[in-house]
């Protein structure tokens, strides 16, 4: 929370100046705005589907709520990654999943997003090698965005190829468990390793439709802002707010602030300055893609928790033994 504070007070001059563009909203042109709001959607399916694929799971709302309930709680918590994720496995095991294809699926659907991520700047090199103008912050981005996706790989490689890195993460959090609990985990190098081939297998037989959701979850996340530029009526380069966004998603990973709020706002809209934008056009649309992008989920994640409550019934407190 101290981190936050610090964060949201570094950062709270842009933000005020990115809310401070509300009016303008009623002067983007609405069918942009509506193929925002359909992209943003779409995008948030593909990750649905994704993760439905690779835990197995049947129930498409079961896999929803868990999915959008905790990306609703990872925002508004500071530091809320684990606490989402623990939301997520929960339910998902209220509805009947397994904890292992629970907790393999999650893990799975985040290094494939990660991945997915960091590959954004390669898209940009073609345009890069043919001489496009690229201001110098944007480079670096692109350059960190492709360090990632190198190591993104590596640490795939690593994991999907051989144990041994596997089961010192696990043995890790065997023993840090059991300091915490008083029933003691032995076999949990065992389960990782079981849950890692069995997604080994999985996307052995359906690598390219995981790809493909994957790609499409960050590619309609893009379209959104696309279309919230053009709502704008701004033209800018599809590539350099490529790099914008693909930096500004690198940064958002860092849990400064709940969902990177504030933080997200501060650098999209100077990127998207650095991307040629102008200053007015770029707030606004900053601030339309975060309304698709951020407010709504929170809004749906939390209207499918209650319905979720009312179908599967309250969950129960995290056990202590």
């Amino acid at each position: 929370m101290l981190l936050a504070g610090v964060a949201f007070y570094v950062v709270l001059p842009e933000l005020s100046h990115v809310l401070g563009s509300w009016p303008r909203l009623r002067l983007l042109a609405p069918w942009w705005l509506a193929l925002m709001l359909a992209a943003e959607v779409a995008s948030f399916l593909c990750l649905i589907a994704l993760v439905r694929m690779v835990m197995h799971a049947k129930s498409w709302f079961a896999v929803a709520s868990a999915v959008m309930a905790g990306n609703a709680v990872t925002n508004i918590l500071p530091a809320g990654d684990a606490v989402g994720a623990g939301v997520q496995f929960r339910m998902l095991q209220r509805a009947g999943v397994s904890g292992a294809a629970a907790a393999g699926g999650l893990a799975s659907s985040s290094v494939l997003g990660l991945a997915g991520l960091f590959v954004l700047p390669v898209f940009v090199l073609p345009a890069l090698v043919g001489g496009l103008a690229v201001n110098a912050g944007l480079m670096h981005a692109g350059e960190l965005g492709i360090a990632g996706f190198v190591l993104i790989v590596l640490f795939g490689a690593a994991a999907l190829s051989g144990d041994r890195m596997l089961v010192g993460v696990a043995r890790a959090v065997q023993a840090t468990s059991n300091r915490l609990r008083r029933r003691h985990a032995t076999d949990l190098p065992a389960r990782f390793l079981a849950q890692r081939d069995a997604t080994r297998a999985d996307l052995g037989r359906d690598w390219l439709k995981a790809t493909a959701l994957v790609g499409g979850h960050i590619a309609l996340d893009y379209v959104s802002l696309l279309c919230a530029l053009r709502a704008t009526g701004a033209s800018p380069n599809p590539s350099l707010v490529l790099l914008a966004y693909a930096a500004t998603t690198v940064i958002a990973l860092v849990p400064l602030t709940p969902g990177g709020l504030g933080v997200v706002e501060a650098s999209l809209s100077g990127l998207l300055v650095l991307a040629r934008v102008p200053g007015a056009d770029a707030l606004v649309a900053t601030l339309a893609f975060r309304l698709g992008a951020f407010w709504l989920p929170e809004v749906a994640g939390g209207v499918l928790y209650l319905l979720f409550r009312h179908r599967y019934g309250r969950l129960a407190a995290p056990s202590s033994s």
